[in-house]
């Protein structure tokens, strides 16, 4: 595998790509987008940070491109959308930096707090002031705390520390989580208006984009103090800006920018305003960081090598890391059962239905839809599926996707069932695990059971003496071993279903004689991948 790294990346973090022989890793940093376009079709994945815009161009020349790597939590610089057509997964690492985070955050509200920064740049000029910088202490503060994640979550503890009385604004987090941590959930408009101290820990998206605007300062207490360690662009600059120059915000501190490096005139009177304490991005700057961030990353590209389920891919469904164990042998029936009854298909289906029944549906049975779907239509499609792309593949192709549930356990305790229908046809294929190994249970109407193999021939006929008798003296004419036979029957001399595993693939001149002897109405000889799922698939099976 080539690897491009094309930001500053610790090379301590990097250590585990440099010593992997399977990987070929090149440094090279400063490059003009021009040059950066005509080298990157030569490699497999690109390690970035903020500095490399992964953009539309970048994926269309990188032809080869499986990953990209940011070594970061941002991933405002990389078009995952884009990326996620093209079956490019797209990795970050979201913890490494999140006690640097935490403590920049800290210390940025403390300088500011304490003055430190105005009585630093007063004491060096040679000055002796102390009465102009009094400060206010932490104490018995209102903090607000919006987004409670890894990051917020630990700025809520400090400021525990430091005895603050802390609210907390955050959809996604449970009232546990908040109780855990010591804080209060609240509305946003609740902290806005109740707040002495209001810092911000979440992502740059479409919904947190100029959360905090003209409206949200109108909110706020006068005299509150503003903080973002986040994301440029959370909390609207000029609003800010207008808001400081008016008195209502009394300061705070920033350390990330809609521009960087900042072209603005209104960003660049927020940077000059004395009573924000500034810093260029510095967040994630501390040498424990660099290398955390760059370690979290490099094992990701090794789990991607080594078939291994990837923990923090942004544009794949996954399971709880805590279930993967459980679930994995799951993610490989569903490949099986997909790999099978693709083959029935005459047509690319136009509803593809994944139903789920028994404890495992007490779960998130996303992943095993998404690893089924990309098992279907790499057999239908020319590119490259994997579970990146394969819903929107899927959406192209004009296929509707749908998912059902049941808790009630039948036979087994646990079920998978793909219906696909098609230009009035309707193919149902069910399967089990038995001791962790896939089975076939159920075709159509039909309970068989039975382990696929990697030749076999599936047939259906009309019910009536002799029939074995005649496909064993065909294929023992043409020394072709049957391994295995499985039979069911709608009735007694009614339909039959024959699904026979061999030990090599059947010809088609011998398909037809074995059709014109039975008078089969359906006959198919399938060819299985008797393996875990490709690499490409990217569910870690």
């Amino acid at each position: 595998m080539k690897i491009i790294v094309t930001d500053e990346v610790s090379a301590e973090g990097l250590a585990l790509l440099t010593q992997e022989p399977r990987i070929q890793l090149d440094v090279k940093l400063g490059l003009s987008k021009q040059q950066l376009l005509d080298i990157i079709g030569n490699y497999d994945a690109i390690i970035t940070r903020s500095g490399t815009n992964v953009d539309r161009d970048l994926l269309d020349a990188g032809k080869n491109l499986k990953i990209v790597a940011r070594a970061g939590v941002g991933i405002d610089n990389v078009d995952v959308d884009y990326a996620s057509s093209k079956g490019v997964i797209v990795v970050n690492a979201p913890f490494g930096n999140t006690n640097s985070a935490a403590e920049h955050t800290m210390a940025l509200l403390l300088s500011f707090c304490r003055n430190v920064t105005i009585a630093n740049a007063s004491l060096k000029s040679g000055e002796w002031k102390r009465a102009p910088f009094t400060g206010q202490e932490l104490k018995a503060k209102v903090a607000g705390v919006i987004g409670l994640g890894k990051v917020g979550g630990r700025v809520a503890t400090r400021l525990k520390a430091f005895e603050c009385e802390v609210l907390a604004c955050d959809p996604y987090i449970s009232v546990k989580r908040a109780h855990d941590l010591g804080v209060k959930l609240v509305s946003h408009d609740e902290i806005y208006k109740n707040c002495d101290i209001i810092t911000v820990h979440t992502p740059l998206n479409d919904e947190t984009r100029n959360m905090i605007g003209p409206r949200e300062f109108g909110l706020m207490k006068t005299g509150v103090v503003i903080l973002n360690v986040a994301r440029g662009g959370i909390i609207n600059e000029q609003a800010l800006l207008e808001n400081l120059l008016s008195g209502k915000v009394t300061g705070g501190a920033v350390d990330v920018w809609s521009e960087e490096p900042p072209k603005s005139e209104h960003v660049k009177q927020l940077i000059a305003c004395d009573r924000l304490v500034v810093t260029p991005h510095l967040g994630a700057n501390t040498f424990e960081a660099q290398v955390n961030v760059a370690i979290d990353v490099s094992r990701e590209i090794i789990n991607y090598l080594d078939d291994k389920p990837m923990e923090n891919a942004v544009n794949i469904p996954r399971f709880d890391l805590a279930l993967m164990d459980q679930m994995r042998p799951f993610l490989n029936l569903m490949r099986v059962i997909c790999d099978f009854g693709i083959q029935l298909l005459d047509s690319n289906p136009e509803t593809l239905t994944f139903s789920y029944a028994g404890t495992i549906a007490h779960y998130d049975c996303s992943p095993l839809t998404v690893c089924g779907l990309s098992a279907l239509l790499d057999r239908m499609v020319d590119q490259d599926v994997n579970m990146v792309n394969a819903s929107l593949i899927a959406e192209q192709m004009g296929i509707v996707v749908e998912e059902t549930k049941s808790t009630q356990a039948g036979a087994f305790s646990n079920t998978i069932t793909l219906v696909a229908e098609s230009k009035g046809t309707r193919r149902l294929i069910s399967g089990a695990l038995f001791e962790g190994s896939p089975r076939i249970v159920r075709l159509r109407d039909y309970n068989m059971e039975f382990a696929p193999e990697e030749h076999m021939l599936l047939m259906n006929y009309a019910d009536r003496p002799g029939m074995i008798g005649k496909i064993g003296s065909i294929m023992g004419t043409h020394e072709i071993n049957i391994a295995s036979m499985n039979l069911g029957r709608s009735e007694k001399k009614g339909e039959a279903m024959v699904i026979l595993a061999l030990d090599s693939a059947i010809p088609p001149n011998i398909l037809d004689e074995i059709k014109i002897a039975t008078e089969a109405t359906f006959i198919k000889a399938l060819h299985m991948k008797i393996d875990t799922c490709s690499r490409n698939c990217g569910c870690g099976a």
